[in-house]
């Protein structure tokens, strides 16, 4: 479970999230959506340890985040490119990722295999560096080494920007499987609204950086939230 408690970050007099309460029970498939400055990207930053908390904390599976670093052996995530290393090719990368989740080069291969569909022909065995890709196989290299190790939590901070559709459907689908044992938790923020609903059973709405609605996914949930953001543009 990941428990959030009385969360703040303030830049100056700015207070850019605020959360009291916010408990994620393990296994489930979580979206967070909200308008650009919403505080989506600031809590995921929050929940990695990227940046600290003006107040209170957050604990993943028990362990506060800014205390320890032990919840790095079971979590993966990808925010932005800047999780990437641009002078490495996908394949050492991918090398390098692996060797830090405790996998040999048969256990690599094996892993990658598994997204040759994914990949499109597009990403291995083009020899080229990261920074050289395009943005959307630079999100499709890090969302798969997010993946690597079987982490029990995965956090992915826009995953299907820059994606065309065909890979935006096989991962959705990837998602969708992930948390079918009700064993890994995903997080996932999106301005996609069809999107996010489509893949996660609950979504928490963002709007200043405080929790406005949160909602268990139905076949409503779309209007609802489509609903609530034509409200936003008009006021």
């Amino acid at each position: 479970m990941i428990t959030t408690e009385n969360i703040s970050k303030k830049y100056g007099s700015a207070e850019v999230l605020n959360i009291e309460k916010l408990e994620i029970p393990t296994g489930q498939s979580f979206g967070l959506v909200g308008n650009n400055g919403a505080g989506k990207t600031t809590y995921f930053n929050l929940l990695l340890d990227l940046i600290r908390p003006t107040t209170g904390s957050i604990a993943n599976n028990d362990v506060k985040v800014d205390e320890s670093e032990s919840w790095k052996m079971f979590t993966g995530s990808f925010i932005d490119e800047s999780f990437l290393i641009g002078y490495l090719t996908p394949e050492e990368y991918f090398s390098f990722v692996g060797d830090l989740r405790g996998l040999n080069k048969a256990d690599i291969n094996q892993f990658l295999s598994r997204f040759e569909e994914f990949f499109n022909g597009e990403v291995l065995d083009r020899k080229k560096y990261l920074r050289d890709l395009s943005k959307g196989n630079q999100k499709k290299v890090g969302i798969v080494a997010a993946l690597m190790g079987n982490p029990s939590v995965i956090i992915l901070d826009e995953p299907f920007a820059n994606l065309d559709p065909t890979t935006q459907i096989r991962l959705k689908k990837f998602l969708k499987e992930l948390t079918t044992n009700r064993e890994v938790t995903v997080l996932i923020s999106s301005h996609d609204l069809s999107h996010v609903t489509e893949v996660c059973e609950r979504i928490v709405v963002l709007d200043k950086g405080k929790m406005v609605k949160d909602i268990q996914t139905s076949k409503e949930t779309l209007k609802e939230l489509e609903s609530y953001f034509s409200l936003q543009t008009e006021s």
